[in-house]
C-alpha cells in the first residue's frame, strides 16, 4: 500500500527540528557584531538555555536575547535543550531592564519546545517569572523585534515573544502546545500529531495570514541546506523592521504594540481557512 504523502504542516515542523538546523548563536555570529553575553540573574543562577547580551547591529548598540538548544550531547546538557527556567526569563529581565536604561532596541529570538516543566523550576516560580516577562515586554519603550528561529513552544517561546513586529523562518513553527501533546489530549495518542499539526494553524504562512506574525523570511527548502542566504535575508528584515520602529516617537510606538496585542481573540482576528 503506498503511503500517504506527509501533510504540508507536519513537514514544516520536521524541518524546524531538523538536527542541523541553524540556531540562535548561529545567527548572532552573522547578523551581529561583538557580541558579549551577559550572565545571571542575580538571584538564583546562570540559565544556559537562555543567552543574552549587548551587540552591536549594523554598527548600532542593541541588546540580544534568545534561546539556544545545543548539537552534541554535552552542548544540549549544558543549554537544557532550549528549555529555559525561571532563572533564564529573569535573566531576560534584567537585560531588558538595562535596555531600557540605555535606550537600546531588543531583538530576541525563539527556539524552544517550551519552558522548562521540572519540580525545581516550578518551585523557583517558572509561571511568575513568563507572566511578569510578558508585562515587562508589553511595557518596553524600546523597540521589540522577535524571530522565531525553529520551534516556538507555548509559554516558554511567548515569554521572549512579545514584540512590536514578530519574524518568522518560513520553517518554523509558532504554536500554543506541541502537535503531540495537542494529539494526545484530543485523541488520546501521539500518533494523531500530524493531523493535529494541521489544526493548530502553527505554520509561518497561517500565522501572518491571521495577523500574528508580520515578516515571513522564506527559507527555501530549509535553513540547514543555505544558512548564509537565509541570515543574509533575515539581516534585512530585521533591519527594514527596526528602522519602521525607530521612525516612530516611543509613545506612538508603545500605542501600537498595546493595539496589537489587544486585537488578538477578538473579532479582527479570524482563523485562516
Amino acid at each position: 500500500m503506498k503511503k500517504a504523502a506527509q501533510s504540508k504542516a507536519w513537514k514544516t515542523v520536521q524541518i524546524a527540528r531538523h538536527p542541523e538546523r541553524p540556531q540562535f548563536l548561529d545567527y548572532v555570529g552573522e547578523i551581529f557584531t561583538e557580541f558579549d553575553a551577559l550572565h545571571g540573574d542575580r538571584l538564583f543562577g546562570d540559565d544556559g538555555a537562555m543567552i543574552g547580551g549587548l551587540a552591536r547591529f549594523d554598527g548600532q548598540p542593541v541588546m540580544v536575547i534568545g534561546q539556544h538548544r545545543g548539537r552534541s550531547t554535552r552542548e544540549k546538557l549544558q543549554h537544557n535543550f532550549g528549555m529555559c527556567n525561571p532563572e533564564g526569563y529573569r535573566k531576560a529581565q534584567r537585560l531588558m531592564d538595562m535596555a531600557e536604561r540605555f535606550n537600546l532596541p531588543v531583538f530576541t529570538f525563539v527556539d524552544t519546545m517550551g519552558a522548562y516543566p521540572g519540580v525545581g523550576a516550578e518551585e523557583r516560580g517558572q509561571a511568575e517569572a513568563i507572566a511578569t516577562s510578558l508585562a515587562q515586554l508589553s511595557n518596553l519603550k524600546v523597540p521589540v523585534i522577535a524571530t522565531v528561529l525553529g520551534e516556538g513552544g507555548s509559554g516558554g517561546a511567548l515569554g521572549i515573544g512579545v514584540a512590536d513586529r514578530v519574524v518568522m523562518l518560513s520553517h518554523s513553527i509558532y504554536s500554543v502546545i506541541s502537535p503531540e501533546g495537542c494529539a494526545s489530549i484530543l485523541w488520546k495518542t501521539a500518533e494523531k500529531a500530524e493531523q493535529a499539526s494541521e489544526a493548530l494553524a502553527l505554520t509561518a504562512e497561517k500565522l501572518q495570514k491571521i495577523g500574528i506574525v508580520e515578516y515571513v523570511v522564506d527559507e527555501g527548502e530549509g535553513a540547514h541546506l543555505n544558512p548564509e542566504q537565509v541570515m543574509h535575508s533575515l539581516k534585512n528584515v530585521l533591519k527594514e523592521a527596526l528602522d519602521e520602529l525607530q521612525a516612530m516617537d516611543a509613545t506612538q510606538r508603545c500605542e501600537e504594540r498595546y493595539q496589537r496585542l489587544m486585537k488578538f481573540g477578538s473579532d479582527n482576528l479570524g482563523l485562516a481557512s
